[in-house]
């Protein structure tokens, strides 16, 4: 008699997109791709009904489950093998239904802030079969916490596309200009994007080639936008689904984050050949290695910044050496040897249970 097919039901209840919505889509098209190749699994999504991820998995072999919290969405298909539990309510609706169907989980945890010890926290950790960083400063969080069994998965490149013909009228409108590039989410407290208008400041003397183009969009767009009205050095792009259209055009990238569970996004700068220049926070020395493979800087220091983005836009040898390097290390952050992982953990914990 055959072993029935491995289950997985992803859980994310985030409301918006992000970072970890486009990690979790990645996993589940991974693995829906594979289909019975390799032992490829069943799987459902655990989402908000106005959840944007509906729309991107259009055409992908997964059912969807609808829930707008951790209270619902639990009676509505059979039980699944095992829970992955993606963000934070996510993990209250995992430990529901191993309460409610005996279903055991894993969660990963993305952000880098300590995950606070709370009575209930301290419950749906200890609950968990495991729990997954991105990155070696949330894994020593977790270890610190010692609630459950900790793994280390990094996040991936999301192998971004670009046109030919896209990327071809990007240069002729900017043509004539350096193009220092950053893309994320319009929240300065976040991504610091406060610090990179600083720098803007800095630099619009004595390079007034060079213009900054941000992509994306966020809480404190209106007032960026406000701060920077004088700056003609700056461009405010908005939400953008072709990003990998614009990482082409870009002489360097900029990610002055004051606080990143690890930064998926530095992966696709390096996956198209752009230079770095990032802080030194959190997880971000995961992917970069300061003066090898980018260059590094400390946080919330605009100074520290415009100094970095200068040496590099003066010394082009470096910044194709910088590049080089950090794509050389890209074949251990694909969305396949993710996949791989999480299929190693999800049999693991199947197999307990």
């Amino acid at each position: 008699m055959s072993k029935p097919r491995l289950h997985i039901r992803h859980v994310n209840l985030a409301r918006g997109f992000r970072g970890g919505e486009r990690q979790t889509l990645l996993l589940i098209e991974v693995l829906a791709r594979r289909g019975d190749e390799q032992g490829g699994v069943e799987q459902s999504l655990v989402c908000r009904r106005d959840s944007p991820m509906r729309e991107r998995l259009d055409g992908v072999d997964i059912a969807l489950i609808d829930a707008d919290h951790a209270l619902a969405g639990h009676a509505q298909r059979p039980r699944a093998s095992l829970t992955h539990a993606h963000e934070a309510k996510a993990v209250h609706w995992a430990w529901l239904e191993r309460r409610l169907r005996g279903t055991p989980y894993l969660l990963t945890r993305r952000v880098p802030q300590p995950v606070k010890d709370k009575p209930f926290n301290r419950l749906t950790y200890r609950g968990a079969a495991a729990a997954v960083a991105i990155s070696s400063v949330i894994e020593a969080h977790l270890r610190e916490r010692n609630w459950c069994p900790v793994t280390r998965i990094p996040s991936v490149l999301s192998g971004q596309p670009s046109d030919p013909g896209r990327v071809a009228a990007l240069r002729e409108r900017f043509a004539g200009r350096t193009v220092i590039g950053h893309i994320g989410a319009l929240v300065d407290r976040h991504k610091g994007q406060r610090v990179l208008l600083e720098a803007a400041r800095e630099l619009r003397a004595s390079h007034p080639e060079v213009c900054f183009l941000l992509l994306g969009e966020g809480e404190d767009e209106a007032a960026l936008k406000a701060e920077s009205a004088d700056l003609d050095n700056v461009i405010w792009e908005g939400f953008q689904p072709n990003v990998g259209d614009y990482l082409d055009i870009m002489t360097l990238f900029a990610f002055p984050s004051r606080n990143e569970g690890l930064g998926s996004t530095l992966l696709d700068a390096m996956d198209h050949g752009v230079p770095i220049v990032a802080s030194r926070v959190d997880g971000i020395p995961d992917l970069i290695e300061d003066g090898v493979s980018g260059l590094l800087v400390p946080p919330g220091d605009a100074g520290a910044l415009a100094n970095a983005l200068q040496t590099l836009l003066d010394d082009p040898t470096r910044r194709q050496a910088l590049a080089e390097a950090a794509q050389r290390q890209l074949a251990g952050f694909t969305p396949d040897a993710m996949a791989d992982a999480y299929l190693a953990l999800y049999r693991r914990i199947a197999a307990i249970d």
